[in-house]
């Protein structure tokens, strides 16, 4: 089949059953297409459907009339090139669930300031650059070892470190782009495996916080720039990447992957992006690739 049809439930509830499948295969056929059989990538929590003489587009929204008010994601694609060879992933509120600015700002009682802030610029209503500048600045002469005490609170979403480990036993490379801080995520590479992180670097002045952050900053440009460079290294086509993000700057970089997924994001972005994921966790990204469930290489969602 030329396209492929994707239901993904969130894997705490597996809430997709035998019926509900049936009833969006005879939505496709009703369309006027050709519908394969129903193959569960795992029981309870995804399947795949393949279809032709269909538009994706046409056969997604097909999929949600349906299923009316389910709680299920819902993606349709090329099967061409399915499985990639690269993934490349922001990092805060999309592989861990903290917003580390927000973290530090909790130990000078701004975190609901600077988290205003975050919020906007991950929105897209303000420069990323600048609010990043504008946020560092408000924790100058914060003591360096609270960097420390703030990585202690760093939660990993679900399904992360599989993600990761799944993947690279499939020989793709996994990388974290991200518009925060060096200091997190090394931590986060090594815990979840990651084979490469990038990210912004925050100056120290004599073991205490200078309130700037090193030039150039990592944004949204830098973002779709180091997807591509990788690519490129590798020799792969886009067509073989997958890019995960939630924030204004993760857009381009997503729009630009074979697969761009916007993970739980901001209305903005989820507004602008082909793929989205509400509900499930990042073992989804695996799904929407065709791994089973027994593909899976299970680790845990947690700092070493």
């Amino acid at each position: 089949m030329e396209y492929v049809l994707t239901l993904i439930a969130n894997p705490a509830r597996a809430t997709l059953d035998d019926s509900m499948a049936r009833r969006v295969r005879e939505a496709l056929v009703s369309l006027g297409g050709d519908a394969g059989a129903i193959e569960w990538l795992a029981p309870g929590q995804a399947c795949d459907i393949g279809f032709e003489m269909i538009v994706p587009d046409q056969a997604e929204a097909a999929a949600r009339k349906a299923l009316g008010n389910a709680t299920l994601d819902i993606a349709a694609q090329p099967t061409l090139d399915r499985r990639k060879a690269l993934l490349v992933a922001d990092m805060e509120s999309t592989i861990i669930e903290n917003e580390m600015l927000d973290e530090l700002a909790e130990f000078l009682g701004l975190r609901e300031r600077i988290a205003a802030i975050t919020a906007r610029a991950m929105n897209g209503e303000i420069d990323f650059p600048e609010a990043l500048r504008e946020r560092v600045a408000l924790l100058k002469d914060l003591p360096a070892k609270k960097l420390d005490d703030a990585s202690k609170s760093i939660q990993v979403v679900p399904g992360a470190a599989t993600l990761v480990a799944t993947m690279k036993q499939a020989g793709a490379y996994c990388a974290l782009v991200s518009g925060g801080f060096t200091y997190f995520t090394a931590m986060v590479r090594i815990s979840l495996g990651f084979d490469a992180d990038h990210a912004n670097k925050l100056e120290i002045n004599r073991d205490k916080l200078a309130g700037t952050v090193a030039e150039p900053i990592l944004g949204r440009e830098a973002k779709l720039e180091t997807l591509i460079r990788l690519a490129a290294e590798r020799q792969l086509p886009l067509t073989k990447t997958i890019a995960v993000g939630d924030g204004a700057n993760d857009l381009p970089m997503l729009q630009a992957a074979g697969l761009g997924v916007a993970f739980r994001a901001k209305p903005t972005v989820a507004a602008a992006s082909r793929v989205r994921v509400e509900h499930g966790d990042l073992t989804a990204l695996l799904y929407l690739q065709g791994y089973r469930r027994t593909d899976f290489v299970v680790r845990p969602d947690k700092l070493i």
